[in-house]
């Protein structure tokens, strides 16, 4: 019986690094597709146009959620682990080893596009390009629509785990073709963090901090309204268990 739980344990922590190592990775893609879609066209002389760079982040999204999907849930977005976490589909007690992974990833990811290619357009950095106020109330508006899709695909029974990652890349690229021109359409506070960080634009991080996770707490909202309390579907999708193979 011992034996059995110290194997049990250790399967439990490997389980759980796998997780944080999944976020962090996740997080790095997506903060280097994201960077990398600002940086290129400048080096590239715009051979890249619009809607690649805003359909990028959300392809890439789409990609991570079917590679990694079972492993953490793929949030890649501390707005994400906090709706999770306030709808009890995802444990408090995580919250911050996520958010933290999902930080370094991003730190991570402007790091080496620093190393590329010098500080270009601020790392591709989000800032707002239409006056703070419009751009927090567009992060919280944009955030709202995401984080409502992504954990309304976990409670429905009908959209669990892998089959999200369509609902959730469209989403991300129909927010950033609306948003993009007004606050960078970040939705993701991790996303912002690192290339605002490395390449010492933070004067206006906090839009990107502070309007996601008001979005995602009226998403919430919306989602206790339409959905109900927590499904243990809900649960499976946030953690990783959801519609694995």
């Amino acid at each position: 019986m011992i034996r059995n739980k110290n194997k049990d344990n250790q399967l439990n922590v490997k389980n759980e690094l796998r997780a944080l190592f999944s976020e962090l990775f996740g997080t790095f893609a997506l903060t280097f597709t994201a960077s990398a879609a600002t940086v290129v066209p400048i080096l590239s002389h715009y051979e890249i146009d619009y809607l690649a760079k805003v359909t990028a982040p959300g392809l890439m999204v789409m990609a991570i959620i079917y590679a990694l999907g079972d492993i953490s849930g793929t949030h890649i977005n501390p707005a994400v682990t906090f709706a999770f976490s306030l709808r009890r589909a995802f444990p408090w007690k995580k919250m911050p080893f996520y958010w933290l992974a999902q930080v370094v990833g991003s730190l991570l990811a402007a790091f080496v596009i620093l190393m590329l290619f010098g500080n270009i357009e601020h790392l591709g950095a989000t800032t707002p390009h239409f006056g703070v106020l419009p751009s927090f109330i567009m992060e919280i508006i944009l955030t709202l629509f995401l984080v409502t899709v992504i954990i309304g695909t976990a409670t429905g029974s009908k959209i669990v785990g892998h089959n999200a990652g369509i609902a959730v890349g469209a989403t991300i690229i129909l927010c950033g073709i609306i948003g993009s021109p007004i606050s960078g359409a970040s939705m993701n506070p991790a996303l912002s963090i690192g290339p605002s960080l490395l390449s010492r634009e933070v004067s206006s991080v906090w839009i990107y901090i502070a309007g996601p996770l008001l979005g995602s707490l009226l998403a919430v909202g919306i989602n206790y309204l339409t959905h109900g309390s927590t499904k243990p579907q809900e649960k499976e999708a946030a953690s990783g268990k959801g519609d694995k193979p």
